[in-house]
């Protein structure tokens, strides 16, 4: 998917704003017409909006209400049909997807407020993600997958302990100057 700075996006300083690990997520994801896709931690929503804009049939989360109405408004005012609820990961999600998506919390820091979980992934950095993994079986059709972006910041040991018995496929990279991005692609080994 390619990213469309066309697209028109509300921000407020308690919503996650676009950002590079959004366009690298973006850019780095590949769907198709049709596909069922639930977005976790949707922010602004400019991931769930560039999955719509690409014929994909958009579920979107997340834990701040404020993220939840900016997702909507940012959808509606796109053009785009996307079924947006508050949830804490999975807690008020229903049905099967193909694609469950999630630019992760991943900096390890330990910070309170509903913007800082947009950021803060504990002590780790881990945050949400063995929660996401342990939730996705019940969550994913057949064959599908949970793509996430995670940081060098990360603990290395943590992820690579919590990542172990699934398929892990790079993506998409992103280097910066104080750390490096990588989308993943995460499934069931079978």
């Amino acid at each position: 998917m390619r990213f469309d700075p066309g697209i028109q996006i509300l921000v407020d300083r308690d919503v996650y704003p676009p950002s590079d690990d959004s366009i690298l997520l973006i850019e780095s994801l590949d769907v198709h017409e049709g596909e069922r896709i639930l977005e976790i931690g949707c922010g602004s929503g400019v991931v769930s909006i560039h999955c719509a804009k690409n014929g994909c049939i958009v579920t979107s989360g997340d834990i701040n209400p404020l993220a939840v109405d900016f997702t909507k408004r940012n959808a509606e005012m796109n053009g785009v049909d996307i079924a947006v609820f508050e949830t804490d990961v999975y807690s008020n999600i229903e049905g099967r997807f193909d694609t469950i998506v999630f630019n992760l919390p991943y900096l390890p820091v330990d910070e309170e407020g509903l913007l800082a979980k947009a950021w803060s992934g504990g002590p780790d950095g881990l945050g949400p993600l063995p929660e996401l993994l342990k939730g996705a079986p019940d969550h994913l059709l057949e064959n599908g997958r949970v793509v996430v972006v995670v940081s060098s910041l990360m603990d290395g040991h943590a992820l690579e302990e919590t990542l172990s018995g699934y398929d892990v496929k790079d993506l998409g990279e992103l280097k910066l100057f104080f750390e490096r991005l990588n989308v993943l692609e995460i499934r069931a080994r079978t």
